[in-house]
């Protein structure tokens, strides 16, 4: 899968469109296909080390987006459901 990956640590523009593994879900969690993604302060922030992810969260950069579920896990969603985050 495609994700927004930090080239250099700390310099927030050095932020790049690279192939990475897919994660594997955890319980109630849901795989996004992205069909839009912003870049935000916390975005940022987190790209200059001033905004950790919490404990356990992802590393990949990126607290917005919009798109449609392509794995539900164990949730209650559905695959194709259109949601955003």
């Amino acid at each position: 899968m495609k994700a927004i990956v930090q080239t250099t640590e700390g310099d927030p523009s050095a932020l790049e469109i690279q192939e990475v593994a897919k994660p594997e879900l955890q319980p109630g969690e849901v795989l996004v296909k992205i069909a839009a993604a912003g870049v935000n302060r916390a975005d940022l922030s987190q790209a200059q080390g001033n905004y950790p992810p919490p404990k356990g969260g992802s590393e990949i950069i990126g607290l917005e987006c919009a798109g449609e579920i392509a794995d539900a896990g164990d949730t209650d969603r559905s695959v194709g459901e259109k949601v955003g985050a």
